[in-house]
């Protein structure tokens, strides 16, 4: 089984080296005589091959990974026609055979398929350069005991088969001086397909294609960005709705779609290790976070829901709404007018609805809730990383982290540096960026980050001030002058104003985050940042800054800022000395809180539905119209997959960006809208199947990478939940009603058998309407009334502190004060205390980790002690057979000389 020889360890050294490009230059140019398992058989015609097949002409070679381009000289010309030609022979130096399909057998006549195949010598020295693990010994470490009451889960189980697809095994990274130790059944099999063009691809990013300027290019990558190859990708292993007839095809696409991707298994649990050994430990480990985010929002969203209804069972009991709808007491309150001039007098009745439907948002349940969510953002981070640490071992990305340290450099990264320098840590030369060359680019990149956020406060201060305008045109038209009744309905002027200007905002928002999107991988990429990790890690925190403002601030606005600067009649507070700031409803501004969310939360999720799912099918349908149906040129595998859309290197960062932001919407604005949670639980339910169906289906298969966590998001989901306690507290204490009414209720009240009785007309102020100045005076005063109530607690008029604040005015601001202090203190205790509780890594998971690395390296000492055992015997039975070769020599020449 051992097959090293002199050519494979020139291979690994030069593996090994990759110290910059004259290395990758040096990998590629020195492995000209690897040869060819078997030869290319052109004799064997495309139209006798299946149609789902996934190997050579021959039906032996396996397709690794396919390149295509368009061959047209009069637009290209012979530079890429050069490039190609040079990239391919560096591609067949490295070990790697090549097959090319002739355009006149493509469907579209135009397209050239270029079919990668790497042999078993190419295979095995990469699996060692990137440290691969494969499998020695078959796991002996037993199970978890089976739970008594999995027979309650039997609906929500897949068939075994599906769930576990391969045995547990004991690992270690793979050696070819080894190979002996783990367990080759097959050559052909030894490595899974995602192996196979994790490796292809490896080599595809470092492979050189020419030189210009002085300057070797390589990679990929800046020849698809070129137009000199259109399309790089691995194979899907069949078609999704039917099993291949080639008996050599895994069908694990099928198995996927049939079990996981339809919609009606939506209740089904998800075949996380088959989803790994199909598309990589990275998209694996992110439908694992998905999975688990959605099961702990199902706990959050039974609570939020019985907080609403308990909203909705104590409509008919809250006092307030009660004495608002009163005609004898909230219809004959007569309040100031909403905005200057073309505004009258209203009366207060007016608002019955909307002080009905605010009860069911804000009442006592909303504060139980913000402390649970608190509580629950906790659980689900510490539960998490539980559920992670299971994965790593699972998936033998346990000390994944330090090997990723030792990864090679971003190929982008290596072209651009042209400097280099000694790593301490290797003492090899590599490249490297000047100081100063990055001082300039950071300088530019927050530059530019700072102008776009700029643009999201000014978009924000527009729609703020399109609120301020259109405020005054909706109170007038919706009120009646002569009798001072509004519109019959639910719409108010607030409510009117809110909706539409909602509405205005998600536009923007959709609008910026087309823009900036693009902006920030430019910048990104200016960067030049030295490793895939670092990138991804810059790219996240540019995208997840720019989100958060352009999502959150509309909410933040209407949250923290709305109806707390207006003044009070008479001196109102004016924006840019020109619009009125706005007002709450009397009722409170959280029903406008949870329209806003509910408008941005509820649209985000699907318009990215639509993105996600509708447009790739319909583009994927007019390419499949376009493809010929002419029985004389086959639709082959190769052609279906490049048909499909293109996952791309940042598909997975959308998906988990916009999951992150959801998250920030269920935690940082849940104390408004105790019904987020289920709404997030629905979309995120639609999401997984969204997710798996279109991955399955409508884009080609991505490349396979390993990843052990979900990354930089696991920081940005602390933060998040930090700042929850602050934001739900804040929205508690001064966007509901709820302190001013426990202040009532416990230091103002002067009914004993009805507390809230006269919280109403206490929380409203006297205005004497002769004090209004000429730009405040309504045009219309109809009954001519002498005063008019406002939202506020300052003195009458006829005091000799008139329109100062109350004495009420700050205790209820010392009690809010108060409230905050006390919620976030002891939130972050339990929250703290259960962080401490619960181990980030389960007992028996570290007791497994310890077992395993133990075994391992027992057996890889067994191995090496075997090995120099045999070697030993062999070095005697060497010098026994000299020796005795010596005595038969004396004995023959003693003979001759007797």
């Amino acid at each position: 089984m051992n097959r090293v020889g002199k050519k494979d360890e020139t291979l690994i050294e030069m593996g090994l080296a990759n110290d910059g490009e004259e290395s990758n230059g040096a990998l590629f140019e020195n492995l000209s005589n690897t040869d060819s398992e078997l030869p290319c058989n052109s004799e064997i015609d495309k139209r006798h091959q299946s149609k789902d097949s996934v190997f050579f002409r021959d039906g032996v070679r396996r397709i690794d990974f396919v390149l295509a381009y368009v061959d047209d000289p009069k637009i290209e010309g012979e530079k890429k026609v050069e490039r190609r030609r040079e990239f391919e022979n560096n591609l067949e130096k490295a070990g790697l055979e090549l097959e090319t399909e002739d355009k006149k057998e493509s469907d579209n006549g135009k397209t050239y398929f270029v079919k990668i195949h790497a042999p078993w010598e190419v295979l095995i020295t990469y699996a060692e350069v990137l440290s691969i693990k494969m499998p020695i010994k078959e796991n002996d470490i037993p199970c978890t005991a089976e739970n008594p009451l999995d027979w309650i889960f039997w609906p929500f189980k897949l068939p075994e088969i599906v769930m576990h697809p391969e045995p547990d095994y004991f690992t270690a990274p793979f050696s070819k001086e080894r190979q002996e130790l783990y367990l080759i059944e097959d050559e052909n099999t030894f490595f899974s397909p995602s192996v196979r063009n994790r490796i292809v691809f490896y080599i595809l990013t470092r492979c050189p294609y020419g030189t210009e300027e002085g300057k070797k290019k390589f990679g990929i990558k800046r020849l698809l960005n070129n137009g000199t190859y259109t399309a790089a990708y691995p194979l899907h292993d069949c078609q999704y709705w039917k099993r291949a007839n080639d008996p050599k095809c895994e069908n694990e696409r099928y198995t996927l779609y049939r079990e996981w991707a339809r919609f009606p298994r939506f209740f089904k649990e998800q075949p996380l290790d088959l989803i790994r050994k199909y598309y990589g430990e990275r998209i694996g480990i992110y439908f694992a976070w998905l999975g688990f985010y959605t099961e702990m929002l199902f706990f959050a969203a039974i609570v939020g829901l019985i907080c609403f209804l308990y909203g909705a069972f104590t409509m008919n009991e809250n006092m307030s709404s009660q004495e608002i709808c009163d005609s004898e007491i909230g219809g004959k309150i007569i309040m100031c007018p909403l905005c200057d001039k073309k505004c009258d007098y209203w009366r207060l009745n007016s608002t019955c609805e909307s002080s009905e439907y605010s009860h069911l948002f804000d009442n006592v349940a909303t504060l139980f809730f913000a402390i649970f969510m608190g509580i629950w953002v906790t659980l689900f981070l510490e539960f998490w990383k539980r559920r992670q640490a299971r994965l790593e071992y699972e998936w033998d990305l346990v000390d994944f982290e330090e090997e990723q340290q030792q990864l090679q450099l971003r190929p982008e990264y290596e072209a651009k540096c042209t400097q280099k320098r000694k790593n301490p840590v290797t003492q090899e030369l590599e490249p490297y960026l000047p100081l100063t060359s990055q001082a300039i680019r950071f300088c530019i990149s927050g530059t530019t980050v700072l102008f776009w956020i700029f643009l999201i406060i000014a978009s924000m201060i527009a729609v703020i001030v399109y609120r301020l305008a259109v405020y005054a045109a909706f109170a007038s038209i919706m009120e009646n002058a002569q009798t001072l009744q509004p519109i019959q309905g639910i719409l108010t002027p607030q409510l009117a104003t809110s909706v539409t200007a909602s509405c205005l905002n998600f536009v923007i928002i959709m609008i910026l985050n087309f823009l900036y999107e693009r902006i920030a991988i430019w910048i990104t990429d200016m960067e030049i940042p030295r490793t895939h990790l670092e990138y991804e890690n810059r790219l996240t925190m540019k995208m997840f800054l720019f989100q958060f403002v352009n999502y959150y601030s509309s909410c933040f606005y209407v949250a923290f800022f709305k109806g707390k600067f207006v003044g009070y009649p008479g001196h109102y507070t004016y924006m840019f000395d020109r619009w009125r700031n706005e007002e709450c409803d009397p009722a409170g501004c959280l029903i406008e809180l949870t329209t806003q969310l509910t408008i941005i939360m509820a649209g985000k999720q699907i318009w990215g539905n639509i993105q996600e799912a509708i447009v790739p099918w319909i583009r994927n349908w007019c390419g499949r119209r376009k493809a010929s149906s002419s029985p004389e040129n086959l639709y082959s595998r190769w052609e279906q997959d490049h048909d499909l859309q293109n996952f791309g290197a940042l598909g997975l960062f959308y998906e988990y960006l916009e999951m992150v932001i959801q998250f920030g919407f269920i935690t940082l604005f849940v104390a408004s809208f105790p019904l987020a949670p289920l709404l997030a639980l629905m979309n995120n339910i639609l999401e997984i199947r969204v997710d798996s169906w279109k991955l399955t289906t409508q884009f080609r298969r991505p490349v396979a990478a390993k990843a052990h966590s979900i990354g930089v998001w696991q920081e940005i989901l602390n933060g998040m939940a930090i700042l929850s306690v602050v934001t739900n507290a804040f929205i508690v204490a001064f966007t509901s009603d709820m302190i001013p009414r426990l202040v009532y209720y416990y230091a103002y009240s002067m009914d004993p058998y009805s507390p809230m009785s006269g919280y109403i007309n206490d929380s409203l102020s006297i205005f004497q309407t002769s004090d209004f100045p000429d730009k405040n005076m309504p045009d219309i005063n109809p009954e001519n009334f002498t005063t008019c109530r406002y939202r506020d607690y300052r003195y009458p008029p006829d005091h000799e502190r008139k329109y100062a604040h109350t004495m009420q005015f700050w205790h209820i601001l010392a009690a809010k004060m108060a409230f905050i202090i006390i919620m976030e203190h002891v939130v972050f205790i339990v929250k703290f205390f259960v962080a401490w509780m619960i181990p980030d890594v389960p007992a028996e998971v570290k007791a497994k980790i310890k077992r395993e690395k133990y075994l391992t390296q027992k057996i890889l000492h067994e191995y090496e002690l075997n090995k120099l055992k045999q070697k030993l015997c062999e070095n005697r039975t060497t010098a026994s057979m000299e020796k005795e070769v010596i005595a038969t020599e004396g004995r023959v020449e003693l003979s001759e000389v007797m």
